[in-house]
């Protein structure tokens, strides 16, 4: 790595260039006794590129981000109040429906403009005066996560047309060289907690900033200057400079820069050269030196990509990243203190309050072509970020610039020439001296080494002959075996489609069979109910007997009273006739109840026998289902096991690419707004009651015997808890030891349900969630998780878990209460939802516990591990919905930026599930930490 290599100092002149034209607006304004101009010096006018005559003045851009999922997750409550008009080059700021303002910019770039056409319309012009001789300044400024490092640092290596404008630049420089004349070399730095750093040489740090006196030119010594000569050189450097920069994962953009990168691109152009081949662009006069002497261009071209503005409460920074944020927001705060008092033409502007200011010192209001470009979103939510941005940009605008061209005396090259002159004479001088008498010499010379190389290439001919025979011998080999292995593949493929056509067969004579078992119960069945029918039938008989019976037996006693009477009467004939009578009656009632007691035990037994059968039906229907079953899984097994191996014979063949699509469901969007809209009527209604009835009141129903009144309590209570200006104030009142206590003591599924989903609401305060862990919460909630089956109540359940999850500081003692278990046990349910939930939980898990080891306030194998997370998402990663997948990738990549989880990765196959998650992940920062993960880890990438 050279360190300013093919940059000796020479003798400077400067040329001034001022923007032709009247307009008041781009009159150039010369800087005081700051930079003064050292003679002699020439005037040159710059080129003119943009057919504007405002040449000299800041030129500012605005790009609007696209909406990402955050936006569109909020739907309709945040919509975009940004509206640009590209045609007319305006920008619409609205405030809201009935109040917005109207911005004019240099260039409007809508959310679909191309990398391409933002690098010509801002950058190109800044470059092609550079190649002129002319200092240049290329900016990015605006809020986190607008998308400023992807406009001016994007790599797009695979894909060119993602490139920014720092790899655009120098490949336009690169091709508008001649390397034989003329040398570029870059520097790549940034300014972290206001110290200077060399990202590609990382051990250099607090690299002081020195200002020329007489010229006021601004100068790193220390930094690294490395000469380049192609692009893949450029991404070499720009590859490690991006590794060494600091980065963190923010609530509003996962890879969120830390620092100000600053890349300084050195040109040293030859004008004499170009001068001589009658292509020079400048109208040079040689007053000043004479026509021998070789001069040279110096110009410097910065490309900086600011770091982001963000406030604490939506970043969600803490610990070292709130340092980070207020040196980022310092800095960025004396930038706007200098633009405002160039705008504003002060006496005084403030370029020492801050390293960036000193290093753009020459951008500002120097003698540099600017340009800027601001970064915006188009949400509502950061209106007031948005307003900032753009008033930032309004006010560059007014900053003019006096450009001036750099020419130097090029010594060396003088001094090269000279000496390559005296050489040359004195060669010839040597050579007309000894021509004639080393003539023979050198024949003889030669034809020793004429022959002497023909007999080498002779060898080397036949040598390189066998070694093309091995080649080709070893590749036919290797062909023969390929395919045969081919052959072998084929014939396991066949193989295993004649069995899964066979298991289909078996399968089909099996649902046939079903089928008629199926019949055969229903036949079954049916006879069954007219047995039952009969029986009735028969049991209604057997009244109507026991009815005739108790007749007969009232007629018995009366004809028994009747000979009574005939004995008393002393009629004996009488007698004896109702006596036979009597007993050819009682024995016809006995055959008669014998016969139906027989014909009731016959049906009794048929109808056990039937019940035994239809059992035993039964049985096997349920046996002859678990067959089907496991025929089915059996099936789909072998079905994978073909697609698998066709899959590995078709790699061997050629290469496939796989693309993919998402669908967006306005259905669904419609039916959310109308749900919300139900929601907020609903919680207008509770806060109503809410005012009139006071908090204590609605604590106290909670302990209320009833349990519709106990159960309508704790919705109030649920609904109030959903707004943050109640969180704290339930918490104090004892509301949250009132929904333990139910928790533990009540058994109504209900009120488990709504009390789990109070508790989530107020897990979503930071500030609640340690006084929820320290009064048994999560035991309770893992409580309820093994106790219900319920999904709505496991829902809510997860969601509280998960809210728990997000605070690192409770990771120890969430999993000594049973939490992580009870979240992964929760997954028995197969609700979506509830499985949404889980995943969820396991990511704010994996994403705190990921930062605290990156900050160095914890190490060792993750709790998520010891509790068997990892094998459940390896085992479930691609079962899911795309929002409950995108949780469990997530999460999978911050376990794996953990060394510590190497071995457990390796073991259970998630090194295949990592590289599935870095191709085919539908998010690009999700992909990026998959192959962040594995290009970092040496053990990933052995295996």
């Amino acid at each position: 790595m050279a360190t300013g290599a093919g940059w000796a100092p020479g003798r400077p002149v400067e040329r001034h260039g001022a923007p032709r034209g009247g307009n008041a607006r781009s009159k150039s304004v010369v800087p005081g006794p700051r930079r003064p101009s050292p003679s002699p010096a020439r005037s040159r006018p710059a080129a003119d590129h943009s057919g504007s005559a405002d040449l000299c003045r800041v030129r500012v851009a605005v790009r609007l981000r696209p909406k990402n999922s955050e936006d569109l997750a909020h739907g309709a409550d945040f919509d975009s109040c940004v509206e640009l008009q590209p045609e007319s080059k305006r920008l619409k700021l609205k405030k809201n429906n009935w109040s917005c303002e109207s911005y004019k910019f240099d260039e409007v770039f809508s959310e679909s403009a191309s990398q391409k056409r933002v690098y010509e319309a801002v950058a190109k012009p800044v470059v092609e005066s550079v190649l002129e001789g002319y200092n240049g300044t290329v900016m990015a400024y605006g809020q986190t996560g607008t998308g400023k490092t992807y406009t001016v640092g994007r790599l797009g290596k695979d894909d060119p047309s993602e490139r920014g404008i720092m790899v655009r630049a120098l490949e336009h420089i690169l091709s508008s060289l001649s390397f034989e004349t003329d040398c570029v070399a870059i520097s790549y730095l940034q300014l972290y907690l206001e110290s200077v750093h060399d990202l590609l040489a990382p051990e250099k740090t607090n690299i002081p900033i020195v200002e020329d006196a007489k010229t006021g030119e601004v100068s790193l010594p220390g930094a690294a200057i490395v000469e380049v000569k192609d692009l893949e050189h450029v991404f070499q450097l720009l590859q490690i400079g991006e590794a060494n920069r600091h980065a963190a994962n923010t609530k509003m953009n996962t890879e969120s820069s830390r620092s100000h990168a600053i890349l300084i691109i050195h040109l040293q152009r030859n004008t004499r050269t170009k001068e001589e081949n009658g292509s020079s662009l400048y109208d040079v006069r040689h007053d000043t030196f004479p026509d021998d002497l070789p001069l040279v261009l110096k110009s410097k071209l910065l490309i900086v990509d600011l770091a982001g503005s963000e406030r604490i409460d939506k970043s969600g920074s803490e610990g070292h990243m709130i340092e980070e944020a207020k040196f980022i927001n310092l800095s960025l705060t004396s930038l706007g203190k200098c633009i405002n008092a160039l705008a504003e033409n002060s006496s005084h502007v403030p370029t020492r309050d801050s390293k960036l200011t000193r290093i753009l010192r020459d951008s500002f209001g120097g003698t540099a072509r600017t340009s800027l470009v601001v970064t915006i979103g188009p949400s509502a939510r950061h209106y007031s970020e948005t307003s900032s941005t753009i008033m930032f940009g309004q006010r560059a605008m007014k900053v003019v610039n006096t450009i001036k061209l750099k020419e130097e005396v090029d010594y060396e090259i003088l001094y090269k020439k000279m000496e390559r002159e005296v050489d040359q004479l004195t060669s010839e001088m040597e050579r007309q001296q000894k021509v004639i008498r080393s003539e023979k010499m050198q024949m003889d010379k030669r034809l020793k080494e004429s022959e002497r190389s023909f007999h080498d290439l002779r060898m080397t001919f036949n040598m390189q002959i066998e070694n093309l025979e091995k080649e080709n011998r070893h590749l036919e080999s290797s062909v023969k075996r390929l395919t045969q292995d081919l052959d072998k593949e084929r014939g396991q493929n066949n193989l295993l489609s004649k069995q899964v056509t066979e298991l289909e067969k078996l399968l089909d004579e099996n649902k046939q069979q079903q089928l008629e078992n199926l019949s055969k119960t229903k036949i079954i069945t049916d006879e069954f109910k007219e047995y039952e029918k009969e029986m009735g039938e028969l049991v209604r008989k057997l009244e109507e007997e026991r009815c005739c019976s108790s007749s007969m037996k009232d007629r018995m006693s009366l004809l028994q009273q009747q000979l009574c009477d005939a004995q008393s009467s002393a009629q004996e004939s009488m007698a004896r006739e109702l006596e036979k009578e009597l007993t050819k009656a009682t024995e016809e009632f006995t055959i008669e109840i014998q016969s139906l007691k027989g014909k009731i035990s016959g049906l009794i037994s048929e109808k056990e026998s039937i019940y035994d059968e239809l059992k035993s039906t039964q049985e096997k229907v349920q046996l002859e289902m678990s067959q089907r079953k496991g025929l089915e899984d059996q099936i789909l097994r072998f079905k994978q096991s073909v697609s698998d191996s066709c899959a590995e014979e078709s790699k061997t063949s050629c290469s496939m690419v796989r693309s993919g699509s998402g669908l967006g469901n306005t259905a669904f969007v419609s039916k959310s707004e109308k749900l919300r809209e139900a929601l907020s009527g609903q919680r207008g209604t509770i806060s109503k009651i809410f005012e009139e009835v006071g908090l204590p009141n609605v604590l106290a129903l909670l302990k209320s015997e009833d349990l519709d009144v106990q159960i309508h309590a704790v919705k109030v209570v649920a609904n109030l808890a959903a707004e943050d200006v109640n969180q704290e104030r339930i918490v104090e009142e004892g509301g949250l030891d009132a929904l333990l206590s139910l928790l533990e003591t009540s058994e109504n599924t209900t009120i488990h349900r709504v009390t789990a989903g109070a508790v989530a609401n107020l897990a979503m305060n930071g500030s609640n969630q340690g006084v929820i862990m320290n009064k048994g919460g999560a035991r309770l909630l893992a409580n309820v998780a093994s106790e219900t089956d319920d999904p709505q109540t496991l829902r809510m359940v997860a969601g509280a878990i998960a809210n728990l999850c997000g605070n690192e500081k409770l990771h120890l003692m969430l999993k000594q209460d049973g939490g992580i278990k009870a979240l992964l046990g929760m997954f028995r349910s197969g609700h979506a939802d509830v499985i949404a939930q889980i995943a969820r939980g396991i990511a704010n898990f994996a994403k705190c516990e990921s930062r605290m080891i990156s900050q160095g306030h914890r190490k060792g194998r993750s709790l998520l591990i010891e509790d068997g997370v990892l094998s459940w998402m390896v085992a479930h990663s691609t079962m899911f919905s795309a929002s409950t997948r995108r949780h469990i990738e997530l999460a999978f990549c911050h376990l794996a930026q953990n060394e510590d989880n190497t071995c457990d990765i390796i073991a259970s196959g998630g090194i295949k599930e990592l590289l599935r998650i870095s191709r085919e992940s539908p998010r690009e920062d999700t992909r990026n930490l998959a192959k962040k993960a594995l290009d970092s880890n040496p053990a990933f990438l052995r295996e």
